[in-house]
């Protein structure tokens, strides 16, 4: 699926360019690690778990009719874990302190999963991909009455219905 050493080398990149940035991985969507730059951690762990937020994070996304997956900022205690979609197959996960500028980390990510989607076999903009549907027509609201409130059980008088 991929070119290791050219994701690997994006990696080291990354790490140049974003200060406080601590580990940084590229895993598939089923969580295979692809290629990682983390210490002190399981790296197969963390592709795992990177792989359930990102099933989790897409059906939210898909269920309140925001498109595709593109990335999910977690913020602990002590600092951030980021992940965003790397082509259709790809996921890039950062790690970083506390101290991370959010902004910038999102900037450069965005930047490296463009060029890693073409080295795992995706497409380098997220933009070539087929078309999403749109999500199914909502229910239109009720009419509402004078003095009404949705979910109001009670008529205009106060008696029950």
């Amino acid at each position: 699926m991929t070119a290791a050493p050219e994701v690997l080398a994006e990696l080291q990149g990354l790490h140049a360019r974003v200060p406080h940035l601590t580990g940084a991985m590229v895993a598939s969507t089923d969580g295979l690690v692809i290629a990682h730059l983390v210490t002190g951690m399981e790296p197969d762990g963390v592709a795992a778990l990177t792989a359930a937020a990102l099933g989790v994070g897409a059906r939210l996304t898909d269920a309140v009719g925001h498109g595709g997956f593109r990335e999910l900022l977690v913020s602990g205690e002590h600092g951030y874990v980021a992940t965003y979609a790397a082509g259709p197959s790809c996921v890039l996960t950062l790690l970083a302190t506390a101290d991370a500028n959010v902004g910038r980390l999102n900037l450069e990510a965005r930047r490296a999963g463009a060029r890693i989607a073409p080295l795992t076999g995706g497409p380098a903009d997220r933009r070539e991909r087929a078309p999403v549907p749109p999500p199914p027509p909502s229910r239109s609201p009720l009419p509402s009455r004078p003095g009404h409130r949705p979910g109001n059980t009670n008529d205009d008088n106060g008696a029950s219905s």
